[in-house]
């Protein structure tokens, strides 16, 4: 009988560390030898349609302004198509606002006078609900339709860091945690922020230090001053450039922790995603009640909590699944008028550009399938549509 030593017991925290170490070192070693293909992404040309789409103006208006040699001059096809990239849609933006008669029209939808910064947090402690997707479509739309958009990566993972060609391993971008205090403490929330490409959308990205603030509160937090500061990190630094844009979108991580906590508080507006199924639903239900339980509890802190509206939105919704329309029907008799008219369906089209890190915005429209993925391009529109009316009236406007 063959006999064997018993294996010696080891640290598992050196050994991990040493391993992490050495996997970083390689695909470091691999970039500068062969670099990958992470860096600024392009962003395709937009048809004339999509273009009147987002400007709130007739294709037949375009037409003419090209005609008669204003604004910028598009791209034309052999076939005499008309298209624009993202940079021309704002200054057909600006050049409308400048010259179209009707003053009912904003073309430019920038916050004046005491129109406040909208922070909307984008929530569900549960991974796989569509929260990073809903997030990176809801801020592209915002900076599409001529708002001024800051988002946000709080989720350690970095998924919605990577759809902006951005990945902490290779690019070593920093995060909001080297701007706060509690953090590295060496940036400015300015030194932080990064332009994509997307004209007027710029971004946070995450990093792996965020999960360092995850276990910072039981060690930092001692009285009430230092939890209000504590929990006021992030509200604070959006302060600093609040001036600079007019909505900031948050993707928060898949938990009820300490970042998801002060996203909250610096929220003016919650939208959370939900899966009609049994199963995530009552997770979901669950998660809530304590994610409520123990905002309330940090009150004592004195931090505001208050925002403008809360919104469900129901994702990877199949309507002709049976179980999940009846899952959609009972969570609209349960919430009434906070979840939103338009679910985001179950598409394809979706997974297939996530694949390639890609959002609907960003896939070419020769790529897609007439009928299902356009219905699905579609329903993102009227998502997020519904979404910018309701940033609208938290500024007054109809």
């Amino acid at each position: 009988m063959n006999t064997f030593s018993k294996p010696s017991p080891f640290d598992f925290d050196e050994k991990i560390l040493l391993q992490g170490a050495e996997i970083s070192r390689r695909l470091d070693q691999l970039r500068r030898e062969k670099p990958p293909q992470i860096g600024k992404k392009m962003l395709r040309m937009f048809s004339m349609a999509e273009v009147a789409h987002y400007l709130g103006v007739s294709p037949n208006n375009l037409k003419r302004l090209h005609l008669e040699g204003k604004g910028p001059v598009p791209r034309i096809s052999a076939a005499g198509r008309r298209s624009y990239n993202a940079e021309q849609i704002q200054e057909l933006r600006f050049y409308l606002d400048k010259t179209g008669k009707s003053d009912a029209k904003k073309y430019v939808p920038h916050r004046k006078g005491t129109d406040t910064l909208q922070v909307v947090a984008i929530v569900n402690v549960n991974a796989g609900s569509g929260k990073t997707t809903t997030a990176a479509h809801l801020a592209q739309h915002l900076a599409l339709t001529g708002h001024r958009v800051l988002t946000v990566d709080l989720d350690p993972q970095a998924t919605l860091s990577a759809l902006y060609g951005l990945q902490p391993g290779f690019n070593k971008n920093p995060s909001i945690f080297d701007s706060w205090p509690i953090g590295e403490g060496l940036a400015s929330i300015e030194d932080v922020i990064l332009p994509t490409n997307f004209p007027g959308l710029d971004i946070i990205p995450a990093n792996l230090q965020l999960l360092k603030y995850q276990f910072s509160m039981p060690s930092t937090v001692h009285d009430a001053v230092e939890g209000q500061r504590f929990f006021s990190h992030f509200a604070k630094a959006l302060a600093i450039v609040d001036h600079r844009y007019d909505v900031v979108v948050i993707d928060c991580p898949p938990d009820a922790g300490y970042l998801t906590l002060t996203a909250l508080i610096a929220a003016t507006s919650i939208l959370i995603t939900a899966r009609p199924h049994m199963l995530d639903l009552i997770s979901m239900g669950q998660s809530m009640v304590m994610l409520g339980n123990i905002a309330g509890a940090i009150k004592q802190f004195r931090v505001n909590a208050e925002v403008d509206w809360l919104r469900y939105l129901i994702t990877c919704y199949d309507p002709a699944d049976v179980t999940q329309a009846q899952m959609v029907g009972f969570m609209r008799s349960v919430l009434t008028e906070e979840i939103l008219t338009h679910p985001m369906v179950r598409s394809r089209a979706v997974f297939d550009a996530n694949l390639t890190k890609q959002t609907l915005y960003e896939l070419e429209r020769s790529s897609l399938t007439r009928g299902t993925d356009e219905r699905a391009i579609e329903c993102m529109e009227a998502v997020n549509s519904e979404i910018q009316d309701l940033i609208h009236r938290a500024w007054g406007r109809m």
